[in-house]
Formats: C-alpha cells, structure tokens, sequence
C-alpha cells in the first residue's frame, strides 16, 4: 500500500528526477539526477536557496563544473528501496576547499547533515571517516532530498554516489588495496635507488628519489589519500598542495633529465630552455601562496602543459642523437603523459568516470618510475662495460708503455751516461774555477794585507832613517873632540886645554848626548813597532794550517786590527770591547781570515755613510753556553731586508762591478760551518749592521777523536 501512495506521488511530481536507490543493483553516479545553482555570494543561506528558480538539470553522470570561485548548490531527491537506513552520501573528487550537506524538511528549510573540506577545521568536520562521506540514516521506502554546497578553486568534478555503508566499506576496501600497492611501489623504488645513491653518491639517484616522491605525494593529493592521512587538518597548506607539489613535480623532472640524459654535453640549449620555465613556475608558486589560488591554478595548468610539450620534444631530439639514457625517459615519461591525457579526457567528459581512469596518472607514474628505475640500472651496466673497456684500453696502453719504457730505458742508460760524464767534467770545471775565485779572494785579502804590513812598516822604519843623520853627526863630533883628548900628552898646554873646551862648546857636546838619548828612544820604538806588526803577520800568515790548534781570539783580533790599521786610524772610530774568554780549539789563519773579511766589510760600509755621525766598528767578545761569540757592528747604511738572506751565497755583492768578487761571506760562512758555530746577520737600513760569529770553544772533531 506506501509502495502505491509513494509511486502517485512519484508520478505527480514528474518533472523532478528522482533516484531510485535498490538492492542488488549498481550503484551510479548521480549526476543526471543533479541540479545546479551557481552564485558569487559565499554567504547566501541554504533556506533561501531552495526558492530560487535559477537550478540547472545536470546531465552528465559526473558532472565537471570547471574552474570558478563561485559558490555552488547541488540538489537532487533519492528513495530508498533497500531495507537499510544506514545510507552513505560519497563525493569521490578529493580536491575540494568546502563541502556541506543539508536535508531539506517540506521543501523550505534545511538541517545540516555534514561537513567536509580542505579548508574546514577537524574540529569543524562532521562526515563519516576522513574523506567525503556523509551518514544520511535514510527511512527505507522513503523519498529524501539533500543540498549540497560547494566551494573550490581548482577544478571541481561531482562523482556523487548513495550507498549503504556495508558497499562503502567494500568499495573502500578494494581502492585501498590499489593505492597500497601503488605506494610499496613506489616505495620500493624510493628505498632501492636510496640505498644505490648511499653507496654511489650519483646525483642522478638523489634526483630520481625526490623526483619519485614529488610524484608520488602529488598523485596521492589528488586521490585523497595526502589530504585525509598525511597532513590531515593543515588547512593552510591542504588547499596549496596539489599545485605546489605539480610544480615541484615539475622542476625536479627537469633537474632529473639535466643530470641523467646529460643534457650538457648533448644540447646545452635544451638544459637551459627547461631551466627557463623554473621563471613562469615560480611565478606560480607565488601567486598561489599569495591568494591568487584559482590564477594560480590556471598558470601552472597552462605551463605544465607546455613543459611537458617542450620536454618530450626535447628528449626526442636527444634520444635520436644517440642516447639511451634519453630513450628510457621517453619510454618513461610517454606512459606518464598517456595516463595523464586519459585522466584529462575523464574530466572533459570524453570518457567514462570508472575506477579505470580515475587512477590513470597514479598508473603512468608507477609505470614511469619503474621504467626510470631500469634506466637507471642500464646506466650502470654501461658504466660498467665502459669501465670495462676502459680497463682493457688501460692495459693495452699500459702493454704498449712498458715496451716503450724497456726501449727507452736503454736510450736513457746512454743518455745518462752521457750526461753524467758531462756533469762530472762540469762539476770538477765548476770546482776549479771555485778554486781559482777563493784563491783570488784570498790573494786579494793578502793584497790588501800587504798594503797594510808596507804602510805600518815604513813608519818606524822611517823613524830610524830619519834619525840616522843626527846620529851620525853627533857621533861625529864627539869622536873628533875624543880624538882631539887623545893626541894631548901631560903636561897639557892650558892654552890647549882652553882651545878644546872652546871647541867642545862649539859643537854642542853636551846637547848632542842628550839628543843620542832621543834618537836611541826613537829607534827603539820603530823596532817595537816593526816586531809588533812582524808579530800580527806571523799570526796572520796561517791562513792555509789544516791542523787544530788552541788558540786565542782576542789575539785574532788585535793582529787583524794591527794589519787593517791604515784604514781605521784618523778615519773611524774604533771600540774594541774584548773580554775574558776561553782558547779555542780552531783553525787560527782560517779564523783570522773570517775576521778580516767581515771586519773590512764593516770599515768600508762605516765609511759609505755620507752624512751622520763619525764612522763607527765596536768589536767585541764573550762567551755564552759554551761558545766564544764575536760580534762586529758597523753604523752604515745596513742591509736591505731583501739582501739578508743571500748575502751568504757565492759570487752575490752589492758593490760596484771590479769592487768585489761576492766570495767574502761565502767563505767566511764556510769556515765557521766547517768550525761547527754559526754566523747570524741583524741589520737595520739606515742605523746599521751587526754580524755575531759563534764558535764553540772545543772542536767537534777533536772529540771525536778522542773518543
């Protein structure tokens, strides 16, 4: 009897179509049995709705209402001929900002039934679980009419279904058994090209995981699964996502293509046209998080499309150029895009709304990672084979190396030979010719030496020619006066006596012995000097002994400070600070000539100074830690500091070209290394120079000997 009363109804209110939802059959989508109301006012109240005359009958059974940010009302009537009340509403597009479901009571008000969306508070959400599904608790064998709102700012499809909630479970059950396995497969490939990448450290692998993942995250945002499980509640970022990841999607296949078909060596225009549109992309990016969503939506769609475009004809042109790294991608990507075009042509309508093509694109990219995967693979084994056939190159090379090396090897043997001959006869030149520069240092040293001995010598030997004369004279005179004493015989004349006595005063008899005093004196002193300076040459003259011996060298210094005495006196000032030291165990003419050689340097830079004070050398010994150390100062113009460290080489001098052989300091340094002491240099441009010789007191070799 209802089932009659309910069909009159059915047939006097015709013109609205109704849903007839029955056991055992199969449960379609309601889009023909929809009506739409569109409007730009966010705000209007649900009850006001239900008078308007402005609904449009859908037709389609998954109505696509496009990209708008209208607010819009869907409305459709349902009996239900089952024998549950348990009835579930399911909107099957996940990428919705605002879902609410209201019953309507007689045709005038509405009660809100639930709520769902991307931008609706957990705590504002009334559905069943965490997706769009509505409990309705549906009376059997009675009609009932919903209203649905609806705001979003991407793409909004209506795949709306009733059901009774033991269907959904198993509806459920069966797409979740699909995205499982396509998340392990993913996974896996997430893992296995991980760990390679750890045990690689190929970039190409660290691009292919985030690549795979971008993917992978954006493919479950479309789906749902991301928004209800995996940032469930963000009500900021859940709206933003599936444009965000789409870009970043995006750039990391480019990046991904850059690394792994090597575009750079291939076409380094192509890498930087992909590049390019990392520009357009970002620009999307910031209108998406600007506010300007449903722009932004459009943007990247447009752009996405062109990328992809651009991308496929690029690979192509690679792949024909030879490449097999860019026939995998092509492979790859080409799947993708087939997946991708038939999930488009699902949406425009020109195909079926069925559980096929609603996971087109997460089947294409599954595919796609796989097949990437093996490109990745097959890049091993081409850089395995290339290693191996570089290896053989490298042997055969190495082959052919060592045989040059045996003939060369021969070749060399001669040519060292050669060579060594001639830089032994060079060699004992080079040490004849060094021979012949020091024996010229020194016979300059025994020049300059001889200069000095003549000079010092011809004073006192002056001193005695000078005084010859007077000498001779005086003695003279008195030996006439003796002879005159002589020839008297007693009785003496007075007459005689007086004449003597006169000639006595005459010639001066007592001066002239008083005079005989001074010449003696001064004879005296030129022959000390004479055997003074005969003295400093005796100790001077050792400069060839190859025998230790002790010796003092504060006499050192004095008989080199005798020989140089021309060149010191009325024209430096001399301060010699000798102290209370020890004999050393040396080789003394070798010593004596690191004085004079250093000492001479230190006269003629005092001198070199034109304008200051008086010329100054301060001589002076002591002994520290066991060694005698000498130190000869000068207050010349001292040494730059670029000179300092090669004034120690052979043939180096700052003097004048003929001035100087550069072998002073060399030879000096060499004996005192040969001493086992040590000569170091302080200097100061424009105050002066300090040279401090050191010398241990007991020769290492004599040690040696000794024990």
């Amino acid at each position: 009897m209802c089932a009659l009363l309910l069909g009159a109804t059915l047939s006097a209110q015709a013109d609205d179509a109704v849903f007839e939802l029955r056991p055992d059959e199969e449960r379609p989508y309601l889009g023909s049995y929809l009506s739409v109301l569109s409007t730009n006012v966010d705000t209007l109240d649900p009850d006001l709705v239900l008078g308007s005359v402005g609904f449009n009958v859908l037709e389609d059974a998954v109505p696509n209402l496009g990209l708008s940010a209208n607010t819009h009302f869907v409305k459709f009537s349902f009996v239900n001929w089952t024998s549950t009340d348990e009835l579930v509403l399911t909107i099957g597009h996940a990428d919705i900002d605002n879902v609410e479901v209201y019953r309507i009571v007689g045709g005038t008000t509405t009660t809100l039934i639930g709520r769902s969306g991307l931008r609706v508070p957990p705590a504002l959400r009334h559905q069943q679980g965490k997706e769009h599904s509505f409990a309705l608790w549906a009376v059997p064998n009675t009609r009932h009419d919903l209203l649905i709102k609806l705001q979003s700012t991407k793409q909004l499809q209506l795949p709306i279904r009733v059901q009774p909630l033991s269907e959904l479970a198993r509806s459920r059950s069966t797409r979740n058994i699909f995205l499982g396995g396509y998340i392990g497969i993913m996974l896996v490939m997430v893992l296995y090209n991980l760990f390679i990448f750890l045990s690689m450290r190929d970039k190409s692998y660290l691009l292919y995981v985030l690549y795979i993942v971008a993917v992978a995250l954006t493919q479950l945002a479309f789906t749902g699964i991301a928004p209800a499980y995996l940032w469930h509640g963000a009500t900021w970022f859940a709206p933003k996502a599936t444009v965000l990841l789409t870009i970043a999607t995006a750039i990391l296949a480019s990046e991904f293509i850059i690394d792994f078909i090597r575009t750079a060596e291939h076409s380094p225009r192509i890498q930087k046209g992909l590049r390019l549109f990392y520009i357009p992309l970002g620009i999307c990016v910031l209108m998406d998080l600007t506010g300007m969503e449903l722009m932004a939506y459009k943007a990247t769609q447009v752009i996405a499309g062109v990328f992809a475009s651009y991308m496929i004809v690029s690979v192509l042109k690679i792949w024909r150029s030879g490449s097999r790294q860019a026939g995998y991608f092509l492979a790859a990507w080409s799947v993708f895009l087939v997946g991708t075009v038939l999930f488009v042509m699902k949406d425009m309508g020109l195909l079926p709304y069925t559980d096929l093509t609603i996971y087109t694109m997460p089947v294409g990219s599954a595919v796609e990672g796989v097949l990437l995967s093996f490109g990745l693979a097959d890049r091993i084994n081409i850089l395995r084979r290339d290693k191996e056939r570089s290896q053989a190159e490298s042997l055969r090379i190495s082959l052919e190396n060592e045989r040059i090396i045996r003939e060369q090897n021969v070749i060399l043997d001669q040519k060292v030979k050669e060579r060594t001959f001639e830089l032994e006869q060079s060699n004992r030149d080079l040490k004849r010719t060094q021979s012949q520069l020091v024996d010229a240092e020194k016979m300059a040293s025994l020049g300059q030496l001889t200069a000095g001995i003549a000079h010092e010598i011809n004073n006192p030997i002056n001193f005695i020619t000078s005084n010859l004369p007077p000498l001779r004279r005086n003695l003279t005179d008195v030996v006439d006066l003796l002879r005159e004493y002589r020839t008297l015989d007693p009785p003496v004349d007075p007459h005689v006596l007086l004449a003597i006595a006169k000639r006595d005063e005459e010639l001066g008899i007592e001066e002239s012995i008083t005079e005989l005093d001074a010449i003696l004196d001064s004879i005296h002193e030129g022959a000390d000097r004479t055997a003074e300076i005969v003295r400093g040459l005796r100790n001077f003259s050792r400069l060839d002994e190859d025998d230790l011996k002790v010796a003092d060298i504060n006499e050192g210094l004095r008989s080199t400070l005798t020989v140089l005495g021309p060149q010191i006196r009325d024209q430096i000032q001399l301060e010699l600070r000798l102290g209370d030291i020890p004999q050393v165990e040396c080789y003394p003419g070798k010593v004596n000539q690191v004085f004079m050689n250093i000492i001479t340097n230190a006269l003629q830079a005092a001198t070199e100074r034109a304008k200051g004070p008086m010329p100054a050398v301060t001589v002076s010994s002591s002994v520290r830690n066991g060694m005698v150390q000498v130190t000869i100062s000068d207050n010349g113009p001292g040494i730059p500091e670029e000179n300092l460290t090669r004034i120690f080489e052979p043939f180096f001098t700052t003097k004048d070209v003929g001035q100087g052989t550069g072998l002073g300091l060399s030879i000096a340094y060499s004996i005192i290394e040969k001493h086992h002491g040590s000569i170091h240099v302080e200097s100061t441009v424009g105050v002066g120079t300090s040279f401090v010789i050191s010398i241990p007191v007991q020769h290492e070799g004599s040690e040696q000997k000794r024990a």
